[in-house]
């Protein structure tokens, strides 16, 4: 029990409590994988079989940290635990049961492009248009509705679904889903999504395979549970139904993929399910100093729909959160890069202690320039991962084949590469009689004397003996000596050596260090089965957040918010932060939209370590186009007293049209963000403004906002920061009518009027 005294008493007592339905709200930096770690441990301290024990995650590499953790607290046993990601969990599961749902137990794990590869193939066949049925909009149609466990059939028979991609015009979206779901089917095939809704209907139609399972994880912990889908939850449920000893961590406050349908109501009434429910709350801070973590909590004190924690550090106070201002986002760029330049230099800090965190990819722009003109080295996160390049993807398409020859979208990738003789029109034919023999494309081709005429024959024979001399060599031999003999025999190898560019020789390298990985996996002693079908399971399952991320480079650290979720960094530059950018204009529409933007800034802050710099532009190109910006509405929660304003930058004559002198800022925005301060003014008075946005207007005595619900075109209103103004427009049903109204101080502007607090004059 010595992994007790490094816990403080809320630590102790969330690992301490094993029985029952536990809820650990784990604040930023609150030292959560070390909870879950030993509680873990305490499991199997106590006498509880290992085999009995999972754990799920949503990345591999956060699963493979804990079990490392587990194991040195609590020996061999943590071998035996079920632990991985959602993914990786259930396909195991899966592979085990397939044949209880009609699927190979070798079934393939289409990625991203496999499932776009298959959806334009049907798009193409129906003679739709490509425009109008866009393959990312119907792909994430699909998964949404898979993820909300609507199949096909539900989707076709519901009136209310049928009516809305009527009147939007694509009234096939029914008929492609249920095309798609059967091609998969057919090339024996799943997506990520099915993993979960396959589980799903694995055990909604199996009570006996439930019932096994239920036995078995007699305990069952998730991370990061505000992070859950409604086919996760329903799975989480189900298995924890018998014993109850169902444990959850997470922070509601860190709720940022609704996007990918993340629903942060599990979290937030997770107590509704389990009434006997034991909640402890992790609220030390051990990452940041006091000053950040203080501007964290009055950002996210803004959120109604949240579970109330208050989180504290007893580090030391830190410098107070800088606020930069520049005129473009080209400056914005150049004050970072000279920021991040001095305070390396000053303090003796490597470039991967600096991080410049942005809200879309498109800000890396600006930030990538500004660092090369100073010679910082750099990395954007994010990127194209190492398995997705082409030439890997071409070595894992003969994999796949080996494993499952039905998979079609492996057989087109790979059936004419290196070339031999195997056209388009061929392949083409070969599809059309399996679809009219209701056989996969690899049947026809395999017994091609039966469905194909001498000549094709004769071009197909030598690839499916090809092929058939792999699965007799993958059988027998370990991954890498299997995938060595594939990669030395399909050609793949021989065509890029022969490829004395620049690009190719890089493109041979790439396959040589794939090999390298895969001996790697051969070597590990923590598995047993080191077939190349495990590895390619491995490779099929990994998050984003496993791919491509070489912490040790000592680089500059570009990426979205998004992509920064469970890391940190020394010092940590947020940019961008205006209105329409950050929040999104996206997010505007609804109280819970600008909720979760507001929980991605919490994010972004609580990334920060010892430095916190946020920044923001008063003009931005947009889509070719000089826009004026606003700062965000979420500097102005931000209390003064954490605060350092650095508005010393000055516009550079000549450059910003906006700018007619020094005392003027952009015509529709006055407020202390916008307009530059005199350069004689002390630091000392800036950082004593009463309000981070200090207003031009000054509201009528007594202001009080008024019902909206009867406004009219062409009244007059009184807005408290942006003064009086005449409604000119009014646009939308309630409660979401939109006005556009013109400000004599300030322009035109459109608001949403349930947010806009207006007063009628």
């Amino acid at each position: 029990m010595d992994y007790l005294k490094g816990l403080n008493p809320s630590q102790q007592a969330a690992v301490l409590q094993t029985e029952g339905p536990v809820m650990i709200i784990a604040g930023a930096g609150s030292g959560k994988t070390r909870v879950i770690t030993y509680r873990v441990a305490h499991l199997i301290q106590k006498g509880v079989d290992s085999f009995n024990i999972l754990v799920l995650t949503f990345t591999n590499k956060a699963a493979r940290e804990m079990r490392e953790r587990i194991m040195h607290a609590a020996g061999a046993e943590a071998k035996n635990i079920w632990m991985g990601t959602f993914h990786s969990v259930f396909a195991k599961i899966l592979r085990v049961e397939a044949d209880k749902i009609g699927y190979p137990s070798n079934f393939t794990i289409y990625d991203t492009d496999d499932s776009k590869s298959v959806l334009r193939a049907i798009i193409k066949e129906m003679s739709l248009d490509d425009k109008l049925y866009n393959v990312n909009f119907v792909l994430n149609r699909i998964s949404a509705c898979k993820n909300s466990l609507i199949s096909w059939q539900k989707y076709q028979n519901d009136p209310a679904i049928s009516a809305d991609d009527f009147s939007s015009g694509r009234g096939k979206l029914g008929e492609i889903y249920q095309a798609y779901v059967n091609r998969c089917f057919r090339a024996g095939a799943m997506d990520f999504d099915d993993l979960l809704y396959k589980t799903n209907e694995l055990f909604r139609d199996h009570a006996d395979v439930l019932y096994k399972y239920q036995n078995k994880f007699k305990y069952v912990m998730v991370d990061e549970y505000q992070d859950t889908n409604f086919s996760q939850y329903l799975i989480v449920k189900k298995l924890a139904a018998i014993n109850e000893n169902i444990c959850v961590v997470g922070d509601d406050a860190q709720s940022i993929y609704a996007f990918r349908g993340a629903n942060i109501q599990n979290i937030l009434n997770f107590e509704k399910d389990y009434p006997d429910l034991k909640v402890f709350k992790l609220e030390q801070n051990y990452r940041s100093t006091q000053n950040i973590v203080n501007v964290a909590n009055s950002i996210i004190s803004n959120n109604k729909e949240q579970l109330k924690k208050n989180v504290f550090s007893e580090k030391e106070h830190g410098d107070k959160i800088k606020i930069l201002r520049a005129f473009s986002d080209n400056e914005e760029g150049k004050m970072t890069a000279e920021a991040i330049f001095q305070e390396r230099g000053n303090k003796g800090l490597k470039w991967n202690d600096f991080a410049i965190l942005y809200r879309t990819n498109a800000q890396s722009r600006s930030m990538e320039e500004a660092l090369r003109k100073l010679n910082i080295p750099y990395k954007i996160y994010g990127g194209l991962s190492f398995y997705q390049r082409k030439e890997i993807k071409d070595l894992i398409a003969y994999f796949r084949l080996t494993f499952n020859p039905a998979d079609e979208e492996a057989l087109k990738r790979v059936i004419n590469y290196p070339k031999r003789g195997i056209g388009d029109t061929t392949v083409d034919r070969i599809i059309v009689i399996a679809g009219e023999q209701g056989k996969s494309a690899w049947d026809i081709m395999a017994n091609g004397q039966m469905y194909l005429d001498g000549r094709i024959n004769s071009v197909i024979y030598p690839f499916v003996t090809m092929i058939q001399s792999f699965q007799v060599i993958a059988q027998n031999s370990n991954a890498y000596d299997a995938a060595l003999h594939i990669a030395q025999h399909c050609g793949i190898l021989k065509d890029l050596y022969e490829d004395k560019s620049v690009e190719g020789l890089n493109r041979y390298e790439n396959i040589q260090e794939l090999l390298n990985g895969i001996k790697e996996f051969s070597e590990r002693e923590d598995i047993e089965e080191k077939g190349l079908d495990v590895f390619m399971q491995d490779v099929a399952l990994l998050t984003n957040d496993d791919k491509d991320k070489d912490k040790d480079a000592d680089t500059v650290s570009l990426m979205t918010i998004h992509s920064s979720k469970g890391l940190e960094f020394p010092q940590v530059h947020v940019v961008g932060l205006e209105e329409n950018l950050f929040p999104s204009q996206m997010s505007l529409n609804s109280r819970s939209d600008l909720e979760e933007e507001r929980r991605l800034f919490y994010v972004a802050v609580t990334r920060a370590e010892s430095k916190l710099t946020i920044s923001y532009a008063t003009s931005r190109f947009k889509f070719g186009t000089l826009i004026n910006c606003e700062p965000s509405r979420f500097l102005d929660e931000i209390d003064p007293q954490y605060l350092e304003l650095d508005f010393t930058a000055k516009p550079q004559p000549g450059n910003n049209p906006f700018f007619d002198d020094e005392r003027t800022a952009w015509s529709s925005n006055r407020d202390t963000f916008s307009k530059p301060k005199p350069a004689s003014q002390p630091m000392a008075a800036k950082v004593k403004t009463t309000s981070i946005l200090a207003k031009a207007h000054v509201p009528t005595a007594g202001f009080a906002p008024s019902d909206t619900s009867n406004l009219q075109v062409g009244m007059e209103v009184e807005h408290e920061r942006f003064g009086f103004g005449k409604v000119l427009t009014l646009e939308g049903n309630k409660p979401d009518i939109k006005a556009t109204i013109f400000f004599k101080e300030v322009g035109q502007k459109q608001l949403l009027l349930k947010f806009a607090k207006l007063r009628i004059a």
